[in-house]
């Protein structure tokens, strides 16, 4: 079969399409025939080296596909086989090629009448926000501030917060105002100079009594600033700039403020919670409540310029390949 590979970490030309030995269902996965697979930052910082503990290589990157699932392995309801389906690939790899094997446990079936796109952009992205949301106890009246408002998890978090009835403020790069404001957030700012200040006249001076931040650095630190002392929470749950957001334990002490790991929270719920997380959010999608935004789809072999494109930071939403 085709696959993306790489064979040494570095910038987006290491993606290379080689034909591979076709995958092979072991006990209690799927194989599914990929039409199509989400670009997340996860493979950037995999593909570039910048993952802590580096992955070996060779590598297919691919985190979360979709398609229709071909063959069942030992201890599958073989049910599933032939069903639309969305999934995480095993070992979070493997998803950039014509066939790829998930657990079934982390394998779902789409909804009737939601798009095989539409349920690939929800199932982790949706899951995920409402998750980080939760953990962070997020009560209608929070104002809640979301930096990388127009990137994919971002607007997931934007619904989401407006769903539970939350004020929502989201900040972007120049350009994305508009986006933004589609996702539903009621004040949009850009990250230019004194962002943070113009939270605290939208609220009174108060400052967001919730953050959630995924770039990390001065705009992590901007975040921090911008919460109300004795009631601001702010969840880091990414450093797409880089850097995480610097933190100085006296000033979280002094302010009264809450700094949490989200992510890491959901990431580690039992298997069995972190399946409903999904099936909710699939069925949110299909209700109408988190509607996805695709910015772009690439063909397969295209791979190298769709990671160009997300680390460009132009992106508005996900970014998919496709077959």
């Amino acid at each position: 079969m085709q696959a993306i590979e790489v064979d040494r970490f570095g910038d987006p030309d290491v993606l290379v399409m080689r034909t591979v030995p076709e995958p092979q269902p072991a006990q209690g996965q799927v194989l599914i025939d990929v039409h199509a697979a989400a670009v997340v930052y996860g493979d950037v910082i995999v593909r570039s080296g910048r993952r802590p503990t580096p992955t070996p290589l060779p590598w297919i990157p691919g985190i979360e596909v979709g398609g229709v699932v071909v063959a069942a392995g030992p201890g599958v309801d073989r049910s599933l086989v032939g069903r639309a389906v969305v999934a995480t690939t095993a070992g979070q790899q493997g998803g950039y090629a014509e066939l790829a094997v998930a657990p079934a446990a982390s394998t779902f079936p789409v909804p009737d009448g939601l798009a095989l796109e539409v349920a690939l952009t929800v199932f982790q992205a949706g899951a995920l926000a409402r998750g980080m949301l939760a953990a962070m106890g997020l009560r209608a009246d929070d104002t809640v501030l979301v930096t990388a408002a127009a990137g994919w998890i971002g607007s997931m978090l934007v619904q989401a917060a407006k769903a539970a009835g939350a004020t929502v403020i989201g900040v972007a790069s120049t350009g994305k105002s508009g986006a933004v404001k589609e996702f539903g957030a009621d004040h949009v700012l850009d990250y230019g100079d004194g962002w943070a200040d113009r939270v605290r006249e939208l609220t009174g001076g108060r400052g967001v009594s919730l953050a959630l931040d995924a770039v990390g650095g001065e705009i992590g630190a901007a975040a921090v600033a911008a919460l109300a002392d004795g009631r601001g929470r702010i969840g880091v749950y990414g450093f797409a700039s880089g850097a995480w957001t610097p933190v100085d334990v006296a000033t979280i002490v002094r302010r009264g403020l809450v700094l949490a790991s989200p992510l890491g929270t959901v990431l580690r719920k039992p298997d069995a919670e972190l399946r409903v997380d999904g099936e909710e959010a699939l069925a949110a999608a299909a209700r109408g409540e988190l509607t996805p935004r695709i910015h772009a789809r690439f063909p397969l072999v295209r791979a190298a310029d769709a990671h160009r494109e997300l680390e460009s930071r132009s992106s508005v939403g996900a970014i998919v390949l496709t077959r």
